[in-house]
This record gives structure tokens, sequence and C-alpha cells, in this order.
């Protein structure tokens, strides 16, 4: 008898998730007269291993960008080997669940070989090697996926903070062209393909200003670029809604198109500057990781009124922003529990550790009804 009642409980609790899941508003339908919602995803995610998390990608986004599975180290880690089996798992996932697919990304700093610079004795290529490695990598891989992949992240966090030209091994073995060569090549690749400037910190002025002239140097070479990946890596309380709404109208006005990329919202304290720069590495301290055992009320409530705030902006802005894309799906799986301080426990996304909606989930389905036509 004990038992028996113990499985009408679980089922019981089971049916009542099962009916919160379905009552609860899928957020491609909110915004669907707005832009595309989507996250990015890792391979257990788009693989199928991942079942609470599979469902939320299935009912709330109808866009999705892998967060490693099409970055050089991956995709192409030894000269004239590709491995292409995890890509194309993610693409097929997109296809499969008719998902518009972006790639994410060409050209980055970081997570690209040594071998690409160099010769087999480890020396300096010339640029015109380089730039020859580059246009083979970018031909290969925006061409397996032409037709499938709307857009590229052709350029990944090209600028410092102070909006000059990051001193990549890029740069230094091409020169400030280089991110040209990789528009141009990506646009002989896939003439419809979207192409983009991504990075994190365009909210701050001298960044602005960096990605102001990549556009503008683009254009005036009569290469293709369509639209600008603000990262959205934000903190609970910066860069400000001014801020954001400022970036987005500057680059509005450039006649380019507003992506937030890879959204997230940092909840914990955090040494040094906020953002998303992957060598900022920080030591474990009990102070830095307060919410162990739960977020409070209190910040919780914070961080729904974070997310209202911020897609009010987007929303305002429906004209120019054409899509929405989390930095995961779940607060599990967020890579913010490891970045930039190892085995903490962040709150940053919409989603909690049980999948199940945040208070800034319904926040964000409300504000859709708070904006004016």
């Amino acid at each position: 008898m004990k038992i028996k009642l113990i499985g009408v409980i679980a089922g019981f609790y089971i049916v009542n998730a099962l009916i919160a899941f379905c009552a609860e508003p899928a957020l491609k339908d909110v915004f669907k007269d707005t832009f595309l919602i989507g996250a990015a995803l890792n391979p257990w995610q788009f693989s199928g291993n991942t079942n609470a998390e599979g469902q939320i990608i299935l009912k709330h986004f109808n866009t999705i960008t892998p967060e490693n599975s099409l970055k050089w180290g991956n995709l192409h880690p030894y000269p004239g080997q590709y491995v292409f089996s995890q890509a194309d798992r993610f693409v097929e996932f997109g296809v499969k669940h008719k998902m518009v697919i972006i790639g994410h990304t060409l050209i980055w700093y970081a997570q690209t070989p040594r071998w690409v610079f160099q010769d087999n004795d480890g020396k300096p290529l010339t640029r015109e090697a380089v730039l020859e490695r580059m246009r083979e990598h970018i031909h290969t891989v925006v061409g397996r996926y032409k037709g499938k992949i709307r857009g590229w992240d052709v350029v990944n966090e090209a600028l410092n903070e102070n909006g000059t030209l990051r001193n990549s091994q890029w740069l230094k073995s091409i020169g400030e062209d280089y991110i040209v060569k990789a528009f141009q090549f990506a646009q002989e690749s896939d003439p419809e393909a979207e192409l983009y400037y991504n990075d994190y910190g365009l909210e701050y002025e001298p960044k602005r200003k960096g990605a102001v002239e990549i556009v503008k140097k683009l254009q005036s070479a009569g290469v293709k670029i369509s639209g600008v990946g603000l990262q959205g890596h934000y903190d609970i309380n910066r860069p400000s809604a001014k801020q954001i709404d400022e970036t987005i109208e500057t680059f509005s006005k450039l006649g380019v198109k507003v992506m937030i990329t890879e959204l997230d919202v940092n909840v914990l304290p955090t040494s040094g500057p906020g953002g998303a720069d992957v060598t900022m590495r920080f030591r474990a301290d009990p102070k830095l990781n307060p919410y162990t055992n739960g977020l409070p009320k209190d910040v919780e409530e914070r961080l729904a009124r974070r997310y209202a705030e911020l897609f009010g902006v987007f929303l305002k802005h429906k004209q120019t922003v054409t899509r929405v894309t989390f930095w995961g799906v779940s607060d599990r799986s967020s890579w913010l529990n490891n970045f930039p301080i190892r085995g903490r426990t962040n709150y940053p996304l919409l989603f909690d550790r049980n999948c199940q909606p945040k208070p800034a989930f319904y926040a964000v389905v409300d504000i859709v009804h708070q904006i004016p036509e």
C-alpha cells in the first residue's frame, strides 16, 4: 500500500509538471511578430541526450547557434583534416526541426590552432600563405552548409576595449585587412548567407566606435555585412538600458541589422571588468559564490526586472533587432557556472536547473504586452 501511494504521489507531480510545461507560452510564439528567439546548443543538447533541455529547445526556440561545434579548433584541428561529424549533427538537428541555423564562428582569436599561422618547422607563414589557409577554410566550411546555415558570425571579437584592433595572430599574420578578407571569402562561398560581425562590450562607447569603423570599412570595400551581433553577456546592473538603446540605434543608422547573439545575465559578484574575454580568469572565493543553495527572492526579482528592461529595449528596436539568442538553455548548463571562476553556481538564464521557467521568463513574456505598437 505504501509503495502504491508513493507511485500515485510521484505520478501526480509528473502530471502536474507536464501540465505546467504545456501551459506556459512558447517564447517563439510570444515574439513571432518581432524577432527570432534562440539558444546556443552544446553537442549533448542537439544529439538528443538531455531530455528536459531538449523539450525547452523544441518548444521555445526557432533559431539555434552552436557553442563550439563550428569553431576552427573543433572543425579543422590539423592541416587538411576536417572533422564534420559534430557540426553535421548540429545542422541536421536544425533542418529537421525547421529552425533558422546560425554559424558561429569562422574567424576568432581563440580556439584557432597554431598550425594555421606556422609552417611544418613552426616558423611564421607569409601573409599570402595565411590568407590562403583562411580562404580554404571558409570556402570549405561555408560551402558545405550553403543553403542550410542562414547567417555566419564571420569575425568574432576582433576589438580591444578601447576600440583598437586586438593584437591577434590574425592581425599579426595578415594585417588590418584580415577582417575584409574574411568577409570577402564568406561572401564568395555563399552569396545568399547573412554575414555578421560579433562582439561583446559594444555598449561602451570606445569599443562601439571601433565596431562602427569595421562596418564602415566593409561597406566602403563593397563587401557584404548584414548585421552586427551584440553578444549580450550582461551583468544584473550593467550596461544600462540607455547604453544598449544607443548602441542598437548607432548600428541601425549604418543600415545594418542587430542581433542579440549570446544573451545571459550574470547575477554573481565578479572581480575585474565584466564582459566575455575568455582569457579572463580569477581564483575561487566563497564571497564570489554566495548563492550555492539557491537564489534569494530579492535577487530573483532583480533578475526578472533586468530581463524585462532588456527586452523592453529590444522590442523598442524590433525593426532593427532580428534575433535574440540566449547563450545556453538552462542555468544548469550555462558557461557562467565556470567563467570567469570555475565551480560557481550562477543563475543567468530564463530556465532554472530543473528546467522550469523562472520569474524572469514570465517577466519577458509580460513585457510584450506593455510595449506600445
